[in-house]
This record gives structure tokens, sequence and C-alpha cells, in this order.
């Protein structure tokens, strides 16, 4: 974390964005209804920055969620989805989830080198959520690939054909779920109603794109990234081994210690908005660093150190306030049985390749590896 928790920066793109880096100043910011995120007016004053915000590489139908909204609008969003991501919720696919691991893992029986990005910690949160929207299981492996070309950081027209190809993809499921329902999330979404309306079909497709991408992408750097923070530090990985219990506070500190979400998504000031000592104008974007939040040393001594002993829950890798990540519980429920599966079939997990060799993705708000190639050691018998 730098010294002054916000400061203005300027992009090579001439955007003169507040970095907010401090994580009580992040955590306020999160929960400041001064600090908005309509999509519409973000476009409108990206244009007024001459940043050509109404030319943005996602289509109207992707952009409408609730990520996208401010009150009264996210609560009306938010309120369809909420009963399927409650805790109590997320608890009963548990045995699903369970399964999905042993099938994952049943695929690499006599195998000792793997890349345990590919075949374990992408697939089973990519699984999970397309059989929970009802995503056809053809149609899965072209789902991942545009959902990891809009959250990276290639040229716009890279970005826009993938946006273009899954605004198009998911207003033709929409449709196929309005006329034939089945028990899936979507089908769901597309017959409730709220205060006697129905969301529109934009509504649904961009809805749709929300929880598909954000209900696998954090859940698949939180699984690569908390397993490479244990591979680099064996003395954690040990204790983890010597007793299971130290799981979920090993979670918390796998979010906190290397976050699957770099920074928050844009934000833009209301009115004139005093923090941290600082003025930041009516009309100016703010950026949240989450990475840096999490790593302040005013909240975490030997913060830069993974210690998976420490109370990490304060961290704000979901977020934080209204906006608060929905898939929290289901994202914790998949890392914990991806761990506990995992040591329960290895005695022994090394790196293929020095760490200076890893590659991360190419993006400005995720925090991912590109492959994780690992040795496997001592298999044991499925449980």
């Amino acid at each position: 974390m730098t010294d002054v928790p916000i400061r203005r920066t300027v992009m090579s793109s001439g955007f003169r964005p507040w970095l907010i880096t401090g994580h009580a100043e992040v955590r306020s910011v999160m929960a400041d209804p001064r600090f908005a995120k309509d999509s519409q007016r973000v476009a409108e004053l990206l244009d007024r920055h001459s940043l050509s915000g109404s030319d943005s590489v996602f289509g109207q139908s992707l952009l409408h969620h609730m990520l996208n909204t401010d009150p009264p609008e996210h609560g009306r969003l938010r309120t369809l989805v909420n009963k399927a991501f409650t805790p109590r919720a997320v608890e009963r696919l548990r045995p699903r989830i369970s399964e999905i691991c042993d099938e994952l893992l049943d695929a690499l029986e006599g195998k000792t080198h793997v890349d345990l990005l590919a075949a374990y910690a992408v697939p089973l949160p990519v699984k999970v959520i397309c059989e929970l929207l009802g995503i056809p299981q053809a149609d899965r492996e072209m789902f991942r690939a545009w959902s990891n070309t809009l959250v990276s950081a290639l040229p716009p027209e890279v970005v826009n054909e993938a946006s273009a190809a899954m605004e198009q993809y998911l207003h033709g499921l929409v449709a196929a779920k309005a006329k034939e329902p089945r028990e899936d999330m979507l089908s769901a979404l597309v017959h409730a109603q709220v205060s006697g309306h129905r969301l529109s079909e934009d509504e649904l497709v961009s809805m749709a794109c929300l929880l598909l991408a954000a209900g696998h992408e954090t859940t698949v750097n939180l699984i690569g990234n908390g397993l490479l923070a244990l591979l680099t530090h064996p003395d954690q990985f040990a204790a983890l081994r010597a007793d299971r219990t130290r799981l979920p506070g090993a979670i918390e500190e796998f979010l906190r210690y290397d976050s699957p979400v770099n920074q928050a998504t844009l934000r833009f000031t209301t009115e004139p908005v005093r923090i941290g000592g600082v003025e930041i104008p009516e009309g100016e974007f703010v950026i949240l660093s989450i990475d840096s939040a999490n790593h302040d040393t005013r909240v975490y001594d030997d913060a830069d150190v993974l210690d998976i002993s420490r109370e990490a829950g304060s961290h704000l890798a979901f977020g934080h306030g209204i906006h608060y990540c929905l898939g929290a519980p289901l994202a914790r429920l998949e890392a914990q049985l991806a761990f506990t599966k995992l040591l329960d079939r290895y005695d022994r997990i090394d790196l293929a390749v020095p760490e200076q060799q890893l590659e991360w993705r190419f993006s400005v708000v995720m925090r991912g590896l590109e492959r994780l190639p690992v040795r496997l050691g001592l298999v044991r018998s499925a449980p």
C-alpha cells in the first residue's frame, strides 16, 4: 500500500481517476452512496471526460445488472437472486459440489504431472454455476472462453467480439427458457416477478452474464491462488495438513493474501466527497485497489506474509456494503470442498516449474494464473 491512501492518477489513455488504496478508505467508499455505479451515468460521464464511454465494448444488455446499478434499482434486481445464494441454499449444493470434485480428481488417476488450474480449479466452479443456471453442457467451454476475454485487458475489438457473441447467445438462451422452462435458476428468473413486474429481456441477459462470469471467475482464482500460496509456503501447507480445522480460516487468508480480484468495478462521485483528508470533486471516477487494501499494514501485521492462523475475516476480496458479492457463500463452499478433496487424495503436491516461470492472466480486474503445473505424489484410493 502507498503511504498516501488516496491520490489522483493519470493513465496512458488520458483517464485521470482517483486511486484509493487504504483499507479503511476503500471500505468506506464501498458503503458510501455518494459513490455511484450506474452504467448509463458512467457512460455519460466518460463522454464528458472525452473517453468515449458511449462506445463501450459491452452491449447494453450485458451492462444493466445489479453490479452496475444503484438503489432502488439495485435492490429490485438483487432481490430476484438473493434467495438462491443464502448460506442455507448454498449448503444444499454441498453433495453435488463434492461429487464434482471427486469426478475431476478421478479423471487424474495415474497422472503425476498435471495443470491443476485446467484440470481442477477451472472446471469445478464452471460446472457448478452452469448447472445452477441451466447452461447446456455443450456450450460451457465456449462460455468460459467468452468470460475470460470479457475480464481481460485485451484490445477493445477482441473484447467486443466476445461481448457480442455472448450477448447473442444469452438472448437465445433466455428465449428458450421462456418457451420451455426447466428446473434451473435462469428459468426461474425468466418467470419471476417483483411487485408485479418481470425483468425485461435485456435485464435477464445482463443478469445471466453477471451470474455466469462472477459465479466462477472469483472461485477459479481463489482456488488457484490459494494453491500457489500453499505450494510456495511449505510450512503453512504442512500446518494445514496437520490440522484441517484451519481450512476455513486459511481460505480467508488466501482471499486476503492474493485476492482473486485486483480492483473493484468503477465508481464515480455524485457530489464532492471528503475522505481520508482528501476532497474528491463531483463527477470524478475512483478506482478501489482491493489488493492494496488487503495488505494495509495499519490493519494487518506482516501484511505481506501468508499466515493461515491470521484473523483475516476483515478482508475486502468480496467487497463491502450493498454490492458485497452475492456468491461469497458459494465461493467459500467450493473452495473448502476443493481443498479438502485434494488433500484427502494426495499426500504430496509440488510445483512442477520454478515459481518465476508461472504466468498471470492479462487482466486489470482479475488476479489469476494462466496455468498451475504440479507434480502429484502418493495418490490415495478415492474416499
